[in-house]
C-alpha cells in the first residue's frame, strides 16, 4: 500500500512564478493604515481586488522605519486574512542592523517568506543626501545579504527606469542592480514611470551586464492633476510632456482627468506586455477602482484576454 503524501506544500515563490513564464504576473502594492478609517479603506480595497487573483501583494515600509509595526501588522493581516501571496517591504534608512534583523524575524514569525529590500529615501526626501545609520547598512545590496542570511526568504529589489533621483546615472543603476542579483535578489520591481522606452532601455542595460533578474514594471495611474508633481519627484525624471499637457487640458474636469489617467496607464501596460515585461505591479494607494478598471480594459486587448 502506497502512503499518500498529506503534507501541505508551500506555494511557489514569486521568483518561481516569474521563472515559469506561464503568464505575466500581476500584483498590488498597499501602504500600512494609520488609523481605523484607513484600515477600513484598506480592507475595502483588498476585498475588491482579491477576486482579480493577483500573483502577490505587498505592503510598503516607511523610509525611516517609522511605520515598521504598522507595516508588519498589515502584512500579517494580508497573509492570514486572505489567500494572497504576501510580501513585506524593508528599508535600511535610519535603522540599526539589530532593528532590521528584528523586522525580518517578525516577518518570519508571521509566515512571510517574501521581502522587498530597498535602501529607502533619506528622511527629507529622495533629493536629500544619504546618511548611513551609525550601526546600520549603506545600501540595498547589503540589505539583500542580511535578509538572505536570516532565513529562507525570496527577496526582491527596486529598479529605476528613469534613473535613481540621487545620482541620475542610469549605467550606475544597472551595475547596482546586477550587484543586488549577485547578493541574492531574485526579482526587481521598478519605481513608477510613464515612458515604456525608459523601461526597455533599463532592461537592455542590465542584460548587457549579464544580469538576468526579472524586472516587474511598476504602474501608477494618475487620477488627479495634483499627483503629477509628486510623481515627477518620485520617478526622478521629467514626466512625458504630451501626457502632462493632456492632463492639464482637462484639469477642471476631475472625471475627465481620471478617465484619461486610466487610458494612459492601460496603453502603457499594453505596450510593456507586448514588449516582454514579465509582470505589472500596481501602486494602488489603498484604492481599487482605477486598478480594476485598467485590468478590465487590458483584458479586452488581444492577446491579454483571459
Amino acid at each position: 500500500m502506497v502512503e499518500q503524501d498529506t503534507a501541505v506544500r508551500p506555494s511557489p515563490t514569486i521568483a518561481a512564478v516569474l521563472a515559469s513564464g506561464d503568464h505575466p504576473t500581476m500584483s498590488f502594492e498597499f501602504f500600512p493604515p494609520k488609523d481605523d478609517a484607513a484600515q477600513a479603506q484598506l480592507a475595502s480595497a483588498i476585498t475588491d481586488l482579491e477576486p482579480l487573483r493577483p500573483d502577490f501583494v505587498s505592503v510598503t515600509y516607511g523610509a525611516s522605519g517609522s511605520t515598521r509595526e504598522r507595516t508588519i501588522a498589515a502584512t500579517r493581516y494580508l497573509s492570514t486574512r486572505t489567500s494572497l501571496r504576501t510580501m513585506g517591504h524593508l528599508t535600511c534608512t535610519s535603522q540599526s542592523v539589530a532593528e532590521l534583523e528584528a523586522a525580518v524575524a517578525a516577518y518570519a514569525e508571521g509566515g512571510i517568506r517574501h521581502v522587498l529590500a530597498v535602501r529607502g529615501d533619506p528622511p527629507g526626501g529622495p533629493s536629500q543626501p544619504w546618511v548611513t545609520h551609525p550601526d546600520g547598512l549603506d545600501n540595498a545590496t547589503q540589505l539583500v545579504r542580511l535578509v538572505k542570511a536570516a532565513g529562507d526568504f525570496c527577496v526582491g529589489v527596486a529598479a529605476f527606469p528613469d534613473g535613481h533621483p540621487e545620482h541620475h546615472d542610469v549605467d550606475l543603476d544597472a551595475r547596482i542592480l546586477a550587484e543586488k542579483e549577485q547578493a541574492g535578489a531574485e526579482f526587481a520591481i521598478t519605481q513608477l514611470f510613464f515612458d515604456a522606452d525608459s523601461y526597455f532601455r533599463l532592461v537592455d542595460r542590465v542584460r548587457a551586464l549579464g544580469c538576468g533578474l526579472p524586472i516587474i514594471a511598476g504602474i501608477q495611474p494618475v487620477t488627479n492633476v495634483r499627483q503629477l508633481e509628486r510623481f515627477a519627484t518620485l520617478s526622478g525624471a521629467d514626466l512625458p510632456a504630451p501626457m502632462v499637457a493632456a492632463l492639464h487640458a482637462v484639469a477642471e474636469d476631475p472625471a475627465a482627468v481620471r478617465e484619461l489617467g486610466v487610458e494612459i496607464a492601460t496603453e502603457l501596460c499594453d505596450r510593456l506586455l507586448a514588449g516582454g515585461a514579465p509582470g505589472l505591479q500596481f501602486f494602488t494607494l489603498n484604492r481599487s477602482t482605477a486598478t480594476a478598471e485598467i485590468l478590465a480594459r487590458l483584458r479586452e486587448i488581444p492577446p491579454h484576454r483571459g
